[in-house]
């Protein structure tokens, strides 16, 4: 299992994916589930992904392949909007599937690639979108301007209370990396590293991009006071009266 999150801002947007995978407690390993096409001053475009990782790694390459084979159509790098982008993505996962799908349901595994997507062209505004397993998709609005895919359960309740459009960069992208550690914390299958890329609006190009390892230890920070601050405000609230 996997865990991405994509956060949309007045500002720009955030995205994060953890790096585990796992077939088995004796099958673990760590790879990279996020990917960013970039042509500074024209397009950021980035992407995270959740889902069997053959195909998830496939519909990437699929993109790759079409960028390089002259024609502009299928070409993410010559889209003209995120809407064509995320139109772009969901018929690579239909391609994929075309090649895939029968052979993936004669071994009973299941086709779940699913993809959350930020990125600005040139001036349109920055804009977030989430991918389905069936190539369909939905845009972020004001009203639902975050995307969790993968194991989502366990996060969502930092951004339901917490997250506000207005936010700068840095406060939503610590709000996210709370919620990996409530996901973390829970779920076995999500672990570090932890890619994390906060986009600021009208930049056409990677501007803050990190990834977070147990050595520099930010995320057992996050855990130690995380963890004593909930325990405080648990302590402050009264006891539901019992007698009677």
């Amino acid at each position: 299992m996997t865990y991405c999150v994509g956060v949309l801002l007045d500002r720009g947007f955030v995205l994060a994916s953890d790096s585990r995978t796992n077939a088995g407690v004796d099958d673990i390993a760590t790879f990279r589930k996020m990917t960013i096409f970039e042509k500074p001053g024209t397009h950021l475009i980035a992407m995270v992904a959740a889902g069997n990782l053959s195909l998830t790694q496939s519909v990437v390459s699929l993109l790759g392949e079409w960028a390089n084979n002259g024609e502009p159509e299928l070409d993410l790098n010559q889209t003209k909007t995120m809407y064509r982008v995320a139109h772009l993505v969901g018929r690579a996962v239909n391609e994929v599937h075309r090649l895939e799908a029968e052979a993936l349901a004669s071994q009973s595994i299941e086709f779940n690639p699913t993809f959350v997507i930020g990125g600005q062209i040139g001036n349109e505004r920055p804009r977030l979108f989430h991918v389905y397993s069936a190539g369909n998709f939905i845009e972020a609005s004001p009203d639902t301007p975050f995307f969790q895919i993968g194991e989502i359960k366990y996060g969502k309740p930092v951004f339901d209370r917490l997250l506000k459009s207005s936010m700068p960069l840095a406060e939503a992208a610590k709000l996210i990396l709370i919620s990996f550690d409530s996901t973390m914390r829970s779920n076995l299958s999500v672990g570090l590293p932890i890619d994390l890329l906060c986009y600021e609006a009208d930049s056409l190009r990677v501007t803050h991009l990190r990834r977070l390892t147990d050595a520099d230890g930010y995320m057992a920070g996050v855990r130690k006071q995380w963890g004593e601050g909930l325990r405080r405000v648990f302590e402050t609230v009264p006891p539901p009266g019992l007698d009677g």
